[in-house]
């Protein structure tokens, strides 16, 4: 395992690099209390009781354990060492849940080859301990290698699954390339800021062509009997996904929505009460700065607490 300070005096930056000191910033002291809501906390420790609340109101859980844009091998090796671990610990403890790892925290910043060879062997775990992983997309620059290497680890390992933007412009062509290879799909909205001429940059276009692409997957799913994920908080969209499921006589379990710790807790209760999946994506970690920004950046809701915070202090 990899071994972490206390929750409150680790290192942070952008980065994930400096440590924290009496010149931290207003902000990042501030974010500090913002970040508990959904971050929960150091270790696998944290993240396993996480998951354990989660499991005992009916909701699954998606681990992840945050970094990103990782160029130091040592760090590298320590995080797959921590999924092997924490791939364990799931199936030891007898908790309903899986992994989500990121490409760039396991080498697609070094090369393409690093980055397969090492999902290979967390996925080897996976598989031998009946776990489910997902691998997390990231910006542009990253999307094309992403799809590859799912595609090669597919053939090898069945489950496995990998999200798909709504912002991005080419993911309409990238998730039927991906369903006709019997892919497992994670849709989701997009948290990182891409040029114009590749991605959506209005809310109602995002949100317009996350619809096309939740019924893309409902029609494909009804004919090819694929499984997949709904991830999002919007709750027009959340019951427009209900409408589609009863539109094409989709199982409740054939499909499942997803979303955030800290974030419409409620919402995932009814949920599970009206008889659907739902599972809550729960990171944990040192390098929660970056992670959080996108949080506060994606939600309204977030910057008014983070406002709060800074009224209150």
């Amino acid at each position: 395992m990899i071994k972490s300070k206390n929750w409150y005096s680790e290192e942070v930056s952008l980065s994930g690099t400096s440590k924290l000191d009496k010149n931290t910033s207003l902000l990042q002291k501030l974010l500090f209390k913002v970040t508990k809501k959904w971050v929960s906390g150091n270790t696998y420790k944290n993240a396993l009781l996480t998951a354990r609340d989660c499991n005992s109101k009916g909701v699954s859980a998606i681990l992840n354990f945050l970094g990103e844009d990782n160029e130091n091998s040592t760090a590298i090796e320590n995080t797959v060492t921590e999924y092997f671990s924490l791939l364990n610990l799931l199936e030891s403890n007898r908790i309903d849940g899986c992994i989500s790892v990121k490409p760039t925290q396991i080498g697609m910043t070094i090369s393409y080859d690093k980055c397969l060879y090492n999902f290979r062997q967390i996925a080897g775990t996976a598989k031998s301990v009946n776990k489910f992983m997902w691998i997390d997309i990231e910006s542009f620059q990253f999307v094309e290698d992403t799809i590859a290497i799912y595609l090669e680890l597919l053939k090898d390992y069945k489950h496995i699954g990998v999200a798909i933007q709504s912002y991005l412009k080419r993911s309409s062509s990238d998730l039927l390339h991906l369903l006709e290879q019997g892919a497992v799909i994670r849709l989701v909205k997009g948290a990182y800021r891409e040029d114009k001429s590749i991605s959506f940059q209005s809310m109602g276009k995002i949100n317009s062509n996350f619809s096309k692409l939740m019924e893309m997957l409902f029609e494909y799913g009804k004919k090819n009997n694929n499984i997949f994920a709904i991830a999002t908080h919007d709750p027009r969209l959340i019951e427009e996904a209900v409408v589609l499921s009863q539109k094409y006589d989709i199982d409740n379990k054939k499909f499942e929505f997803q979303l955030l710790m800290g974030i419409h807790n409620k919402m995932k209760e009814d949920l599970v009460k009206r008889g659907y999946r739902v599972s809550e994506y729960i990171p944990y970690g040192n390098h929660w700065f970056p992670y959080s920004i996108r949080r506060i950046r994606e939600r309204k809701r977030n910057i008014l607490l983070l406002a709060r915070s800074l009224f209150q202090s």
